[in-house]
């Protein structure tokens, strides 16, 4: 019989619903849960409470944030990130987040709740009662369940966190109806299942290796299934000479200053002569949307966990399993034909060189970004937001490992950046965490000032101000002969306003004040915002580098 580890002097009695989820959280390594309680979750929330010192709980003004922070948490570490809201409007509110998390491939998991067992599915509209609560999570899910009997929490919880890491990591939820997580009953404790690598196919990775031999001027895409193999993808380039491209979530799994590491802005200069492309846990979004005009002829690897990326990309050979395994294994047999190819460093070094120097004509997003780049550490974690300084960040901003350029994926979802920031921060809370927005995104979620401040998560937020929904204005000025609508702004102070929730505040307008603005705030050692007030639209339009339509290399 498990008992809850904090039930004092009702030892003697089972545990309930809510105890076994937090015992099995814990037996999972879980440290944090993000969580905004409600009257279905009173007893889960005791029982947190109940946990002590063995579990921190964080909370938040809205559901969307505690969804967000979660999802920050597992993007920054690779670990389970859990949130627990209420279920109907809790749920649908935080549901942006599981989107996002369902997008990016982190593995996200929400606790919530039901109306009680007698009301269920009768549509007598009991309180916070959805048609179909589970189908709906589904939908945002890679896997979700409802559970009636505490006997049963032991094991769902630990399917799935269990699904939540096997294959492509994606977010996962467990409800409980709101009289069945107070229900006591002896259960049996599930240890944590192993997450099983899949076998590698030895023909498969033959035949990569075999169109590699002939290849010429082959190209490596990465993406965020591919963090973990950072090691793995370096020998495989090194070998080869390849130039290794992400776009988003790959970013830093070759660092940017290494001799092969590109961005999607240099990256675009060797598309033309590609004719192999290798994608590595990578939607390959740069190989068949961004980048115009594919080579005829070229020919594509695909190393990824997840089967279906191998029809849905229309690969030439795909490799399914751990990418570490993959591309180890293809490394091992490119090796055993031949020695690795000729430096070609130098090659490489006057494009990147000759690029860096092209998207300055972007205008003074650049130079803002370069400015958080010399201050913020290497180590330091970087937050992007739907804005157009976001959008220049990722070929404009130097990325130096795994996991420390946070993103929403392609759902592009606005207003995720700062509430997620603060979920890195909780991860991370020695590293200095730098989150952009615009001012737009940034109130989606400036409430979350106080959440920082309450809970000590000392993230530096700069936010661009320039009045507008900026990315939509310009292109309504574009596309329907300078006409807009619904994209201008009346904002705050957000200087002032931060000084209001007891965070400091600073205001910016030029790349040096903000250079000063961040040593002031990382010295401060307290939740800052930076308030940059700035004119939209005084350079290209980062676009240009994104979705390069009518430019060749």
């Amino acid at each position: 019989m498990m008992n809850s580890p904090a039930d004092g002097a009702h030892s003697d009695r089972p545990p309930t619903s809510a105890d076994l989820i937090v015992e099995g959280l814990l037996a999972h390594g879980v440290d944090t849960v993000f969580g905004l309680p409600g009257v279905q979750t009173y007893e889960l929330f005791d029982s947190f409470a109940r946990a002590g010192d063995a579990l921190r709980v964080i909370g938040a003004r809205h559901e969307q944030a505690v969804g967000y922070m979660a999802f920050g948490y597992a993007q920054a570490t690779g670990r389970t990130g859990v949130y627990t809201v209420v279920p109907g409007p809790g749920v649908l509110n935080s549901s942006a987040a599981l989107l996002t998390a369902f997008g990016a491939s982190a593995p996200v998991l929400c606790l919530t709740s039901e109306v009680p067992l007698a009301f269920l599915g009768r549509g007598l509209g009991h309180l916070h009662e959805m048609p179909d609560q589970l189908a709906t999570l589904k939908t945002l899910t890679k896997w979700s369940v409802m559970v009636e009997h505490p006997a049963l929490i032991p094991n769902a919880l630990g399917a799935a966190i269990h699904h939540a890491h096997t294959g492509r990591p994606q977010p996962v939820s467990l409800v409980v109806p709101w009289d069945c997580l107070g229900l006591r009953s002896p259960a049996t404790p599930i240890a944590p299942r192993p997450h099983a690598r899949p076998p590698i196919s030895s023909e498969a990775v033959a035949q990569a290796a075999e169109m590699l031999a002939g290849a010429q001027h082959p190209m490596i895409m990465v993406g965020g299934g591919a963090r973990h193999a950072a090691n793995e993808v370096r020998a495989l380039a090194e070998h080869l000479q390849a130039p290794v491209v992400p776009f988003r979530g790959g970013r830093g799994v070759v660092r940017d200053d290494h001799p092969l590491g590109f961005t999607c802005a240099s990256g675009f200069e060797f598309w033309s002569q590609t004719d192999v492309v290798i994608g590595v846990g990578s939607r390959m979004e740069l190989a068949w949307f961004r980048w115009p005009d594919r080579p005829a002829g070229q020919r594509t690897i695909l190393l990824d966990i997840d089967p279906r990326q191998a029809t849905r990309l229309d690969a030439d050979v795909a490799v399914i399993g751990d990418v570490v395994d993959s591309v180890a294994a293809l490394t091992e047999a490119l090796a055993a034909d031949g020695a690795p190819r000729a430096d070609r460093s130098s090659d490489y070094s006057g494009v990147k060189k000759r690029v860096a120097e092209q998207i300055n004509d972007i205008g003074p997003e650049m130079e803002y970004l370069a400015a958080i780049r010399q201050v913020l550490p290497r180590d330091g974690l970087f937050v992007e937001e739907i804005c157009q300084v976001g959008f220049a960040s990722y070929y404009g901003f130097e990325v130096y490992s795994p996991r420390t350029f946070i993103t929403a994926g392609y759902q592009g979802t606005l207003g995720f950046g700062y509430p997620t920031a603060l979920g890195v921060k909780a991860a991370h809370p020695d590293r200095q965490v730098v989150s952009i927005a615009g001012d737009g995104g940034f109130m989606f979620a400036v409430q979350e000032i106080a959440t920082a401040v309450q809970y000590g998560l000392n993230v530096v937020a700069v936010v661009f101000d320039n009045g507008s929904f900026g990315n939509v204005e310009l292109d309504q000025q574009r596309l329907f002969d300078g006409r807009t609508i619904g994209t201008r702004l009346a904002n705050p102070n957000f200087a002032r306003l931060a000084e209001e929730f007891g965070a400091l505040g600073i205001t910016a307008h030029t790349p040096a004040e903000l250079r000063n603005a961040l040593d002031k705030a990382f010295s401060a050692e307290r939740p800052a915002v930076i308030h940059v007030p700035c004119e939209l639209g005084k350079g290209e339009s980062p676009w240009k580098y994104l979705r390069p339509a009518g430019r060749t290399p």
